[in-house]
């Protein structure tokens, strides 16, 4: 698989550069997060966007940063932004070079001046830092820095107002800025000694962010700058700027904490150190020694239910399992009465403790079946308690028939939980095929391991409930007459709509169907779903399939499970088929792995989107990363590998008896 490669032709092509997007994180929640040629277009765009307290909420401090060459008194200012109807400055004429790895690196070019720009967001500290070289110059030559703060919500949009604090206080090389009350200071500094700041505060207004507008979101905001910094700069010399919570030293301690974090960064040179290193970034630790996934960049925060689908691929196909665990530690720590809490829980995502089995699966074999009891044998047994007796007064609960019911008025449980105006956008209340194909999953392994780790009790007590889910399932789920599962099934009776989430009952290490049931079922969702980038939420042939993404929220958040490509199903997908004829299709699914490489090199370089159009060219849409979808592809690479290993060993076992025979 190839690299990360860039048209050096075309990134002066706003319609090429504004459409790949870069991030680096902290590890800790925060992020910094533009464009290639550095033009913010969505309001989640910022240099600096960091949780500032325990709550659940980042803020962006440090909106973008100007640069300005200056020489023979004429300024050429770098930088790029849409104001209303019009790009002001257009920097991005200059720029030559953009490089990727190890950190964003752009390179400008202004008559004899060649400027280069290296972007380092500082692990485990709310910290980014730009390297400025002066690679080539004539005359003397001045850099201005200008900052532009906002200081607000992710979520919101800053306006000019009379209450911020528009004063900027000294400190060493740098000054330190806090616009409102209850924010950090902002400290920023230079490594260049007899670099000097100007007071200069002011508004500029009306930056538009269009990617907001295209979501059909208010996409304006006022940005203040207190001042800028003006050092000359030799060529040859590297100058540091530094932007922190937390005040650096000197211009020496910046100079050596930016070679010290560079050093450490890893080279995303191809498709699988690129996601590799998108894996990491999702993985946080925040006070209290809590692990969490972030669900998606830039909007998600922790989720409970993307978390345990994500994290076998984030962690385990790398070898983590201490994230892995630290992660699932965290949330049974948070767990009562047999259920977790926030996102992970029943109450608002039915499937979600369902989902804790499956990864605990894909964890023993890392650990073994008796460390994973010994572990989480407690929690298992509580989660099953639980939906047994109900949840919520019975909104969640299984029945006399062994089945999971999960209904709730006004609310969407399932992962198709797209709402709009408190309407779900996908109903489907009742039993859904996933929860109960969950269900019998995790019934069956924890039986399992407790037969086999000694709780004879609990075996004892559940070991009938399989074969009832079993029957019941088939009965109530598979349509005999058109081969595959229905999508759900209320009083009403059942949903027939073709959707992807039949085929999760198929690849489960649990499953109530048979072959030849899986065949068929795996058959239609092969005819009616597969696209090179995963499978769609819902068949064509709909009525309310939705082929391209929408201009409107409302028409949006329907378009995003009616018909939209989602990555992460196409696991259950390809592991049905290796396990049904890994001879046959394991070539097949090797290309399939292939064939996301592309989805790397554009939208957020490096990653991989929330989902796709649901047609060609299934351009990206949603969060530009999201864990699941990189968790997705990981975890095929890793399925593409143990299948292979498998074969491999066939191989040598079948010379080995044809030698023995000779």
């Amino acid at each position: 698989m190839s690299g990360l490669t860039f048209d050096k032709q075309e990134l002066g092509n706003l319609e090429y550069s504004l459409q790949r997007e870069m991030l680096a994180t902290d590890r800790r929640g925060g992020y910094m997060s533009t464009t290639i040629v550095g033009c913010n277009t969505r309001k989640y765009h910022g240099l600096i966007v960091a949780p500032i307290d325990a709550s659940n909420n980042a803020y962006v401090l440090l909106s973008s940063l100007d640069e300005t060459i200056v020489q023979h008194d004429q300024s050429f200012n770098l930088a790029l932004h849409r104001f209303k109807g019009v790009y002001e400055p257009r920097g991005h004429k200059y720029i030559t070079d953009f490089e990727y790895t190890p950190c964003p690196t752009i390179t400008y070019r202004v008559g004899g001046v060649i400027l280069r720009k290296e972007i380092l967001w500082i692990h485990k500290r709310t910290q980014m830092m730009i390297r400025y070289t002066l690679v080539d110059a004539h005359s003397e030559t001045t850099l201005r820095l200008r900052p532009f703060l906002a200081f607000r919500n992710k979520h919101e949009l800053s306006k000019a107002n009379m209450y911020a604090n528009v004063r900027s206080y000294p400190v060493t090389n740098g000054v330190k800025n806090r616009l409102y009350d209850g924010f950090p200071w902002l400290y920023m500094q230079i490594s260049k000694d007899d670099a000097s700041f100007v007071p200069a505060p002011d508004w500029y207004y009306d930056f538009e962010y269009q990617k907001e507008i295209e979501r059909g979101y208010e996409g304006y905001e006022d940005l203040l700058t207190t001042g800028y910094f003006e050092m000359k700069i030799k060529k040859g010399e590297s100058i540091i700027f530094s932007a922190s919570v937390d005040e650096m030293g000197s211009g020496e301690e910046i100079i050596s904490a930016y070679e010290t974090s560079v050093a450490r960064r890893t080279h995303k040179i191809d498709f699988v150190s690129c996601l590799h290193h998108s894996a990491r970034q999702f993985i946080i630790r925040r006070p209290g020694n809590r692990t969490e996934v972030i669900a998606g960049y830039p909007w998600y925060w922790v989720d409970g239910r993307s978390t345990f689908i994500s994290l076998p691929g984030l962690t385990l196909e790398q070898g983590y399992k201490e994230d892995c665990m630290e992660v699932l530690d965290t949330m049974v720590a948070d767990m009562h009465n047999g259920d977790f809490a926030g996102s992970a829980s029943a109450e608002v995502a039915a499937d979600a403790p369902l989902w804790f089995f499956w990864t605990l699966q894909q964890l023993e074999a890392h650990i073994g079946g008796k460390a994973v009891w010994e572990r989480y044998g407690a929690a298992m047994k509580g989660i099953l308690n639980a939906y047994r007796r109900g949840f919520y007064g019975g909104c969640v609960a299984m029945h006399t028939n062994g089945l999971v019911w999960a209904a709730r008025e006004g609310a969407a449980l399932t992962w198709m939980n797209s709402m709009m105006n408190g309407v779900p956008q996908t109903p489907r209340a009742g039993y859904t095929v996933e929860i109960n194909a969950l269900w019998y999953n995790a019934v069956s392994y924890a039986v399992a391991l407790a037969a086999k780790h000694g709780d004879k009790a609990f075996a004892a007590e559940w070991k009938a409930l399989p074969d009832q889910i079993r029957q019941s399932f088939v009965n109530t789920f598979y349509l005999a007459d058109e081969g595959y599962l229905a999508d759900y099934v209320d009083l009403q009776g059942a949903n027939r709509a073709i959707r992807c989430n039949q085929i999760i009952a198929c690849g489960l290490p649990y499953t109530m169907l048979d072959e030849v049931q899986v065949v068929s079922i795996w058959r239609t969702v092969r005819q009616h779903l597969l696209t090179p980038v995963g499978l769609r939420s819902l068949s064509p042939r709909n009525p309310m399939f939705e082929s391209t993404y929408k201009e409107n929220p409302i028409e949006q958040e329907a378009a995003s499970k009616n018909g939209a490509v989602w990555v992460w199903p196409l696991m259950f997908y390809i592991e049905c088929a290796l396990r049904l004829d890994a001879d046959r299709f394991l070539a097949h699914a090797e290309d399939m792995l292939a064939a996301f490489d592309d989805n790397i090199q554009t939208y957020c370089i490096g990653s991989m989107a929330e989902y796709y159009d649901a047609n060609p060219p299934f351009a990206p849409r949603g969060a530009v990363s999201q864990a699941s979808s990189v968790g997705g592809v990981l975890y095929i690479k890793q399925l593409i590998e143990q299948y292979k290993a498998k074969a491999k060993r066939a191989a040598k076992r079948t010379v080995a008896k044809k030698s023995v025979k000779k």
